[in-house]
């Protein structure tokens, strides 16, 4: 039988952000692109997924659908694309909106196919009558989302409000100045003026020919310098913003600014009266059941609500290679109850399967959802660039593995379906001397085998632990101990 893990695409991509729709019989993916190892957030070019409605286990790449260069302020090609959306205008062709980078501009490309090639069409900006058609600037622009309602009015939202900052000023530095800014600063350092940041989500309406805003935008969601007595409080509006109409009702997902979990809103409008919901997901499963403690290394979050057929998921992304620029998609199906309310999704290893994985065969190791050590820290330093976690899942050569496991570390998969199975085999490399006890506990004060290890070797190797699982649903976890580090590669029922 086919399966689907978390991330849902092949270990080796990476599409943060991811926006998913379902036009016609497939649920298309729009999301950045970054790569293992990378510098930038977004250094590649825009690359559409697909999936049968009927079967979110197969996947698909579409190709390339937008080339940076194909924005005409990008000509020069030296912006990388952020996270876009997409929306079928009233006229039925598709429309993509994105930023290049910190850019105050959101472009607009259309298609007549949802998983394009898109070509350029043009800048959201005003009409002639209001501010002489000049580009839409106020609010700051950045992480534009879309949606096309049901009587054809479109509704464009974008906002980036940090907590505190309201300018950002970049004077001139000299490189080894540059290097000491914070990645998403550094990354796009362009000496300027100072920068007005946004205070607030926005929203606007586009006129039908969906580049032209009918009026000025307005506020929509509390930023975190204006969330005192709105019910947003802890969880005002950063970034990330993505709307989807479901069952009557407007939810809007947006990244707080801890900026790890992804939040929702819910209004009868479009445009107005959202009421704060709770915590959607977070990549560390921060705040579900009361956790103050990660459970995976933490870095910013992205992604929407879908429905695909009865059934409700939320996309969102985690982080690898130890970096905020290799951000791999993950999804997890949700349940929206009577009165509309959505609890905190727990992330798990089987996301889109439609229950456990079988514990049988082999699996990468890189699928885990339960990755810590001392290093792990309960909140993102935006000034460290490889954040100071070391276990991480990474990839080298086009081989997805578990790095930098040592003392005190445990990986975890969530989860199994056991039936049966009696040994355990992990692919392992490194020097280690020590034990891995294995458990379906998180703590692993229930042990059902473990494991000395003494390895001392750069190539990989079969450990074979015999073990007495319960049968059912179950969460698998190893824990380590001993001296020196470890590389994991896969892990096998046998």
């Amino acid at each position: 039988m086919e399966q689907v893990y978390n991330p849902y695409l092949p270990l080796t991509e990476y599409i943060p952000d991811g926006e998913p729709h379902v036009f016609g019989d497939r649920v298309y993916i729009y999301g950045s692109h970054d790569k293992a190892d990378g510098a930038v957030y977004c250094e590649r070019h825009y690359e559409v997924w697909s999936a049968p409605v009927d079967d979110l286990r197969s996947w698909r790449s579409e190709g390339v659908s937008y080339l940076r260069s194909q924005d005409p302020t990008n000509a020069g090609d030296t912006m990388q694309l952020w996270a876009p959306d997409v929306t079928q205008g009233p006229d039925g062709r598709y429309y993509l909106y994105y930023c290049l980078g910190f850019n105050e501009e959101i472009g607009v490309a259309m298609s007549d196919r949802p998983a394009g090639p898109f070509r350029f069409l043009g800048h959201v900006h005003y009409p002639e009558h209001i501010k002489g058609g000049k580009v839409l600037t106020e609010g700051f622009v950045f992480d534009p989302a879309v949606l096309t309602d049901d009587d054809g009015r479109v509704y464009l939202y974008y906002g980036f409000a940090p907590f505190g900052a309201k300018t950002m000023i970049l004077p001139e530095l000299p490189p080894e100045a540059v290097a000491q800014l914070p990645p998403a600063l550094r990354n796009h350092y362009r000496p300027r003026e100072p920068l007005t940041l946004g205070e607030n989500s926005m929203v606007v309406e586009l006129e039908p020919d969906m580049v032209t805003v009918k009026d000025e935008p307005r506020a929509l969601l509390p930023g975190g310098n204006h969330e005192a007595g709105t019910g947003f409080e802890g969880h005002g509006f950063f970034e990330a913003s993505s709307i989807r109409k479901l069952d009557g009702k407007y939810y809007f997902v947006y990244s707080s600014h801890k900026s790890h979990e992804l939040c929702w809103a819910v209004s009868d409008r479009p445009d107005r009266d959202f009421v704060y919901g709770g915590i959607l997901v977070s990549n560390g499963d921060i705040g579900l059941n009361g956790r103050e403690r990660p459970v995976y290394p933490l870095g910013n979050n992205h992604g929407g609500l879908v429905r695909v057929g009865s059934e409700t998921y939320v996309f969102y992304h985690r982080q690898t290679n130890g970096t905020e620029f290799s951000r791999q998609g993950c999804a997890e199906r949700v349940e929206i109850g009577p009165d509309g309310k959505i609890a905190q999704v727990e992330i798990t290893s089987c996301g889109l399967n439609g229950g456990p994985l079988e514990a049988a065969g082999v699996y990468p190791a890189g699928i885990a959802c339960h990755l810590t050590d001392p290093t792990v820290e309960n909140r993102i330093d935006y000034n460290d660039p490889v954040m100071k976690t070391q276990i991480r899942v990474t990839e080298r050569q086009n081989q997805s593995f578990i790095t930098g496991i040592k003392d005190r570390s445990t990986v975890g998969w969530k989860y199994f379906r056991f039936t049966g199975t009696d040994l355990l085999a992990l692919e392992l490399r490194g020097s280690f001397a020590g034990t891995v006890t294995v458990s379906h506990d998180e703590a692993g004060d229930r042990p059902i085998g473990a494991y000395e290890v003494a390895l001392e070797s750069g190539s990989w190797a079969e450990h074979i632990i015999p073990i007495q699982p319960r049968k059912g649903k179950r969460a698998l976890y190893l824990h380590f101990k001993g001296k020196g580090t470890l590389d994991l590669k896969t892990l096998a029922f046998l």
